[in-house]
């Protein structure tokens, strides 16, 4: 009972020191996690998955913050001189089945580099399906750093699709067709699509806190930067339009570090996100690795003059054109609507069943023929309206005033 008393002090110093070393360890492994996300301070991991903040014996690993690449040196390309040709090559990802036929036939001048996910026998091919197209483009740039073309487009698959923006009726094939190459130069880097949503001009915040349904990859966005960009602080926000889908210059893509590229690479092979996470957190990172800035949201009316040769005069044309698809859009809708409650009445007539009580609305007799009258001049007026921009872009005088830069006489697009 002596000795039990005695020892009962003993026993509370030791609990005391075992406290103090688990508090004082707990805060070394903190020091290692984002201060005040979203707030511009440094995630100091270089590592890509929380598993090595431990090694094996339960002790916290040091990470370095020695750069693993100097840092790109970002500068305005100069375009060859008017007439000149630019090799080009699209690069897309490949999965099963998917036709990537359409390249040969409608995009002769661009040289196709179609990239199998599913299949290490094929001549190009990822080394591991994962991150959706991110794996591609990076294996790409990769692969050919030292034998780069004049431009690179990286696209999805398939010639259309919704994000490609409705005034090339979604057709990546007409897109391409009517890119100018010396912008892309210019710029060096350049989003395919023009129309703002979504993704401008404010659309991730990497220190949000709430998922986003919408936004899925918002929260995993600030410790995913920190294992990206290691050395950048976290930004507020980041934004470009949809849908990782864009064209870099050779002399972009050659400003910054081959190790650059395959650091991004390593950081898809080994993340544990998902699939669908990893993809989704690069389409709004691209940007950022090719320019620098966290927010590139060009003006639309800017893009389509200077990026493919419509120009309307500036965005109160722009605007215009914008009000009446909106217009003819809202004339649809009531002509489906119209279309539908007269098809359900003559179901309801044929079957017997219409009468007093029935709760159909009953269409205005002639009102489809006003809808589509209606529908039919503001087509008429768009179609003009593109007509007009379509060539007034052929100026390049033109096409350099609303975009705002300098032109003079000699000047190509």
């Amino acid at each position: 009972m002596i000795f039990s008393r005695r020892a009962i002090p003993l026993l509370g110093v030791a609990f005391f020191i075992v406290f103090l070393y688990t508090v004082s360890n707990l805060s070394r492994q903190w020091r290692h996690m984002p201060q005040a996300v979203g707030l511009g301070d440094l995630v100091t991991t270089p590592f890509p998955t929380s598993s090595v903040y431990l090694n094996t014996t339960g002790m916290v690993d040091q990470p370095s913050r020695e750069l693993y690449a100097p840092r790109p040196h970002y500068a305005p390309g100069v375009p060859k001189p008017p007439g000149s040709t630019y090799a080009k090559t699209l690069v897309v990802p490949q999965a099963g089945f998917e036709d990537t036929e359409w390249m040969r036939y409608e995009l002769p001048e661009w040289q196709p580099a179609v990239y199998v996910v599913d299949d290490l026998s094929a001549p190009l091919h990822p080394p591991k399906n994962k991150g959706h197209e991110v794996i591609v483009y990076l294996s790409y740039i990769i692969d050919h750093y030292e034998k780069l073309p004049d431009i690179i487009a990286f696209m999805h698959s398939h010639q259309f699709a919704w994000h490609n923006d409705e005034i090339f009726n979604g057709n990546a094939a007409e897109m391409l067709q009517r890119l100018n190459p010396a912008r892309v130069v210019r710029e060096g880097y350049m989003n395919l699509r023009c129309i703002w949503a979504p993704g401008c001009p404010d659309w991730l915040h990497p220190g949000a806190l709430q998922e986003d349904e919408h936004k899925q990859e918002e929260t995993m966005l600030a410790r995913s930067w920190g294992e990206i960009f290691p050395d950048n602080p976290i930004p507020q926000v980041l934004a470009q339009p949809c849908c990782a889908q864009f064209v870099v210059s050779r002399e972009r893509i050659l400003a910054i570090p081959k190790a650059r590229f395959v650091y991004y690479r390593d950081w898809i092979l080994r993340t544990e996100l998902s699939d669908y996470i990893s993809g989704r957190i690069w389409e709004y990172l691209w940007h950022v690795v090719f320019t620098g800035e966290n927010v590139i949201c060009p003006k639309e009316h800017v893009c389509y003059c200077d990026g493919y040769g419509i120009c309307f005069e500036g965005e109160e044309g722009y605007d215009e054109f914008r009000r009446l698809h909106s217009e003819k859009g809202e004339l649809e809708e009531d002509l489906k609507q119209w279309r539908g409650d007269a098809e359900a009445i003559e179901v309801e007539r044929i079957s017997g069943t219409l009468g007093e009580e029935s709760h159909i609305s009953v269409p205005d007799p002639g009102r489809d023929t006003e809808l589509e009258e209606q529908i039919s001049e503001k087509e008429r007026l768009i179609d003009e309206m593109l007509r007009n921009a379509t060539a007034r872009g052929e100026d390049p005088k033109a096409r350099a005033l609303e975009a705002g830069r300098p032109w003079k006489e000699g000047d190509g697009f």
